[in-house]
């Protein structure tokens, strides 16, 4: 075991072999296991779920048609961004949407990401058997190299409109190892509700008070804190209220190739930063339906993120301030 600290300092022992890993590990088939460790436990890791040789394949794609590219793409900031690289040529700053991107120069990725990933019939299954409904997919992330995320919850961020009813799938491109930015989970924490977003700690303006709130729930709480060991193919789902993040990399050598990708029931509407529930334009893929935010297919979302790269200081103040005012506005959201 290695012995490794959050972002907000919290001691987590990271497993070097599944030997050392107290996750266990659910059989693709076994929907009643998963159902009842991840209504246990806020989360449940599902071996072998996704095909290697189509990991092997999405990163290839991910190299030859994003990773070559210098344009600029929607990024974990929700920002358009071109590539930020380490010393080793990572991309450091995960992008945003892989169903999103543009199809007219990323076709293979797209279509690839979309079909064979976020839509897989295996993915799909599992997030059926968490969400007693077909799967909506509202938001996916391609990751290479990691810099740390904080802790939190999903739901703080986006959610069901039956807050706590998202559930997120993190897919293992290769095997993670142990010194990578391995993720990390809160068991239990899941039912933890730490109401939604307020005006001393709304995303606008006071993000930083949230993350030292989740800080130190983990603290007083006592949670434990687990970084399952992943083999390339293995998806940890996890719950929206379920306490998590990533370890800063620590090793030079390797990388941490990985999809993430939430979803909610198909019934439900799409509820995001807490504030207002909203209907979603769905495409059907192998049966999920997956929505396109800001889709680089339709004009004037090309529009959209050219003003965001030439005038993106105003941009983030409006969007800032619009949020701001929301969140003193908004009516409480139901629980599930």
């Amino acid at each position: 075991m290695l012995e490794l600290t959050t972002p907000r300092g919290h001691r987590v022992n990271v497993p070097e072999s599944r030997a050392e890993d107290p996750s266990p590990r659910f059989a693709p088939g076994d929907g009643a296991g998963i159902r009842a460790y991840y209504d246990a436990n806020g989360y449940v890791v599902v071996e072998g779920l996704i095909d290697p040789a189509d990991c092997d394949e999405v990163r290839d794609l991910w190299a030859r048609e994003i990773k070559s590219s210098g344009h600029f793409l929607y990024r974990q900031s929700a920002r358009p961004e071109r590539h930020l690289t380490n010393p080793q040529g990572w991309i450091m700053n995960p992008v945003l949407n892989l169903q999103s991107v543009d199809p007219r120069r990323f076709p293979g990725f797209r279509r690839f990401a979309t079909e064979r990933i976020l839509a897989a019939p295996q993915l799909r299954d599992g997030f059926r058997a968490l969400l007693d409904d077909t799967p909506k997919i509202v938001q996916s992330m391609f990751f290479e190299g990691n810099s740390a995320t904080e802790e939190h919850q999903d739901t703080y961020y986006l959610d069901s409109e039956r807050l706590g009813k998202m559930a997120a799938a993190w897919v293992a491109l290769e095997d993670i190892a142990p010194r990578a930015g391995r993720f990390f989970v809160c068991p239990g924490s899941h039912r933890l509700d730490m109401g939604v977003q307020r005006p001393d700690n709304n995303i606008a303006d006071h993000h930083d008070v949230y993350i030292g709130e989740v800080a130190t729930a983990i603290a007083t709480q006592n949670y434990e804190i687990r970084a399952p060991a992943l083999r390339k193919g293995d998806v940890l789902f996890w719950n929206a209220r379920t306490m998590h993040g990533s370890l800063d990399s620590r090793d030079p050598d390797h990388s941490r190739a990985s999809i993430t990708c939430h979803a909610i029931p198909a019934r439900d509407r799409f509820m995001k930063l807490q504030i207002r529930a909203v209907d979603l334009k769905t495409d059907t893929v192998n049966e999920v339906l997956v929505h396109r935010p800001k889709d680089q297919a339709r004009f004037a979302n090309r529009v959209v993120l050219w003003a965001g790269t030439r005038f993106p200081g105003p941009l983030r103040w409006m969007k800032k301030r619009a949020i701001s005012m929301l969140v003193r506005r908004r009516r409480p959201a139901p629980s599930a």
